[in-house]
Parts: structure tokens; C-alpha cells; sequence
């Protein structure tokens, strides 16, 4: 990927077919990297990323700040997080199908003998999976009519560094999965966050004026959800 050097800052930057230009810094180790349209002159490149050194330099420092979580090892009494709250795994065996429980606070996995912790991740990721695929509808058919427009399809995926996108054209918003282990107010801040899109596909002052009508704590539930880094190491960019 081509590089720039601003003011000692090493910048990616990578050409596409869009109309305006986007500068994201990623964790956690801040690299920086400005989408811009395909013919946009590399003097105008520089002069984006020294007019926003200041936010680049602060959320750099943020990343640095942040205390990385230490990758998950899916053993017995290790801390698994499910709509913002610790639980305990604990692992048992079975002669039947391999699944998932929560009881209290542990999450018990029921497995094979000689299950290795890759399977249980896959396990456990499917019960992931589950519980924000439940949990999506509800949160849709509450927000829709409050945001005034639908979406004709969504689903869920891991995303390293979105908690969610819109396609705008095809009505179609995507949540990251790892959103179903914070507390539902973030879940519900990324849906309307995409809901939003199908009214302004810009970050601009219509967005974020719409989003304090819609969603008048937002900025809360944001910060509370950026604070947190992804167990794989990456966090959502700081957009």
C-alpha cells in the first residue's frame, strides 16, 4: 500500500472511487490511513493530515493509553463478557450435542471429550451468534419508526475495525459480533448509528444533529464502547 511521509507521520493512503476523503487512525498501534478519490493531488493529502495532527496525535496517545487484553484462552474460569457482564466459562462433559448455557454467572460449555480450545471458541461463537441474532429484531422494529426509515437487510459478522456499516444503496446495514459482549445500550447506539446513514451517508453536522434527535446520549455509549479493545487485538477505528 502506497505510504506518505507527513511531517514524520508515515500515512497510508489508498486511491478509490469516491467523492470525498477520510482519515482514520487504527489501534492499537495508531497507525494512520486517508482514503481519498482517485485523482486527489498528494498536496492536498499533506494538507488534510496536518490540519487534523492534533485528533491524530490524540487518539494515538488514547491507543497507547489503553491496556490490550490478553487473548482468550477458552480454560475453565476464564472471564467471558456477555451484554456488558462478566461470567465464569466452566467446562463439562457430554455425551450429547455440544452447546452453550448461561446460568447465573458462568457460562457453561457442555463438550466432547478431547474438544481443543479452538473448538470451544467456534462453540462459543456460535452462541454469540445467536443471542445478537435475537436480539437484533427487537432493536430494529424499536428504532426504525423512531429514525423513520428501514433497512432491507442486515446481519452480523467480525469486523476488525467497524462496530457496524450501511450500505446505503442496498438498504443493508451489518453489526460487528463482538457488540453482543458490551452492555445493550451500545448495541442499540450502533443501530441507530447505521440507521442514520439511510438519512445522511456523511459523518457531518446533519448526522451527528440527527443522531442527538434520535439518540440524545450517544456520545455517551460511544466513548464507552471506543474505550474497549477487541480481544484480537484490533480496535474499531476512532472515527
Amino acid at each position: 500500500m502506497p505510504e506518505l511521509l507527513v511531517d514524520n507521520l508515515p500515512v497510508e493512503v489508498v486511491r478509490k472511487n469516491i467523492r470525498t476523503l477520510r482519515l482514520t487512525v487504527y489501534a492499537p498501534d495508531g497507525r494512520v490511513r486517508v482514503a481519498v478519490p482517485l485523482r486527489t493531488p498528494e498536496e492536498d493529502i499533506r494538507q488534510l493530515v496536518l490540519a487534523r495532527g492534533p485528533w491524530i496525535r490524540k487518539h494515538q496517545e488514547r491507543f497507547r493509553q489503553q491496556t490490550r487484553p490478553q487473548p482468550l484462552q477458552y480454560q475453565a474460569g476464564e472471564t467471558h463478557y456477555y451484554l456488558g457482564q462478566p461470567y465464569t466459562l466452566q467446562l463439562h462433559t457430554t455425551d450429547g450435542t455440544p452447546h452453550v448455557r448461561l446460568e447465573g454467572t458462568a457460562l457453561h460449555l457442555y463438550e466432547k471429550p478431547g474438544t481443543s480450545p479452538a473448538q470451544r471458541k467456534q462453540l462459543l461463537t456460535a452462541w454469540y451468534r445467536a443471542r445478537i441474532k435475537e436480539q437484533l429484531p427487537l432493536l430494529l422494529a424499536q428504532w426504525q419508526p423512531v429514525v423513520g426509515v428501514r433497512v432491507h437487510e442486515w446481519g452480523v459478522k467480525q469486523m476488525r475495525t467497524r462496530w457496524g456499516t450501511c450500505n446505503i444503496r442496498a438498504k443493508r446495514i451489518w453489526l460487528n459480533l463482538e457488540l453482543i459482549k458490551h452492555p445493550p445500550h451500545c448495541l442499540a447506539y450502533v443501530v441507530v448509528h447505521e440507521l442514520v446513514h439511510l438519512h445522511e451517508r456523511l459523518h457531518n453536522q446533519r448526522f451527528w444533529g440527527l443522531m442527538d434527535r434520535f439518540l440524545p446520549d450517544w456520545a455517551q455509549y460511544r466513548r464507552e464502547l471506543n474505550q474497549h479493545s477487541l480481544r484480537a487485538g484490533h480496535q474499531p477505528d476512532a472515527c
